[in-house]
């Protein structure tokens, strides 16, 4: 039996992942950063907790000493590393921050490796953010394309791109990179737009919420569903020799195309609910995400079942049921 060990198990992608692993007989463990509020811990691993409690550890990707103890305990045989502080905007409150847990927390990680299994394959969660608003001559972004990100969360993920090749080729270490473009599902954080828009719609629709206030409408993102995507990042760790895939769907919407898509299925107007406020605008915008996963279907055979329609559907299902 396989042994895989999940940084960020109680994400979004972590949960997935750990439901897609379960299910080709894996033994998953993963680690849980400590959180004042118990339930938060394992929110999204509630379902599938039975399976795994024995396999959780408390740990944090900053702290060196528990992913010592922890790779000690588990001897993965595969890695996927998850963790980290994930929403841009607030990479621009906290940058010290999120360049810790993205660039400092796999270097831990990596030197981790080094000591403990050297041979383990490890999956790092690098990012679309990383392009910037660089964009090739036929409007895609792909493997190719030169970086520049626009965030202190890209510049990290940009040093964490970089290091994962220095430690693959200096080492003879099995790593990489799945350059993943936005992925979306029921479980996204509610601060992430996609879910904000969703939930705060169906709020609008039952009487809960008069208006939903965003920033800007123009921005363009390459949108999939992450129960595809965490397909991808195991089908990264099975090829023969270690590489960097960008997956994406190849196909971008505008965040006003998703506000018209969301209210428009629920039958609402969305121009007399939807308030522009400033204040959630970058400092520095990235205007447009759209990824050529070319490589990815080339070599890895892989292919995205969720469509844009699909994916939100499946989310606005979600939060009528809940709320």
């Amino acid at each position: 039996m396989k042994k895989a060990l999940i940084t960020g198990i109680n994400g979004q992608d972590g949960s997935y992942l750990t439901e897609f692993l379960l299910e080709k007989g894996y033994e998953v463990s993963g680690i849980v950063k400590r959180n004042s509020i118990a339930e938060n811990q394992t929110a999204r691993i509630q379902h599938i907790y039975p399976e795994i409690k024995n396999n959780l550890y408390h740990g944090d990707i900053c702290d060196m000493a528990s992913l010592l103890t922890t790779l000690h305990k588990v001897k993965p045989d595969e890695i996927y590393n998850l963790a980290a502080q994930s929403h841009v905007s607030i990479s621009f409150d906290q940058p010290i921050y999120t360049t810790q847990t993205i660039a400092i927390g796999i270097l831990n990680l990596l030197e981790t490796m080094r000591i403990v299994c050297p041979d383990a394959r490890l999956y790092q969660a690098s990012s679309s953010e990383m392009f910037g608003n660089n964009i090739d001559d036929d409007g895609f972004q792909r493997e190719t394309t030169p970086m520049s990100p626009v965030s202190p969360y890209g510049c990290a993920k940009v040093y964490a791109y970089n290091i994962i090749r220095n430690y693959r080729n200096a080492y003879d270490m099995f790593l990489s990179n799945g350059i993943l473009f936005n992925h979306e599902s029921p479980r996204r954080g509610t601060n992430f737009v996609t879910n904000k828009v969703v939930k705060e719609a169906v709020k609008i629709k039952k009487g809960l919420a008069d208006n939903l206030f965003l920033g800007n409408l123009e921005s363009t993102r390459d949108w999939g569903h992450s129960k595809d995507y965490v397909e991808a990042m195991w089908l990264i760790l099975q090829h023969h020799e270690a590489d960097d895939f960008v997956c994406s769907t190849g196909v971008s919407h505008s965040v006003r195309q998703l506000v018209e898509y969301v209210f428009g299925q629920l039958d609402l107007d969305w121009k007399k609910h939807v308030k522009i406020d400033k204040k959630y605008y970058r400092p520095e915008e990235l205007k447009n995400l759209k990824g050529d996963c070319s490589k990815a279907k080339n070599i890895l055979n892989w292919h995205h079942k969720y469509t844009f329609e699909t994916m939100l559907d499946e989310m606005i299902e979600f939060w009528i049921r809940k709320l």
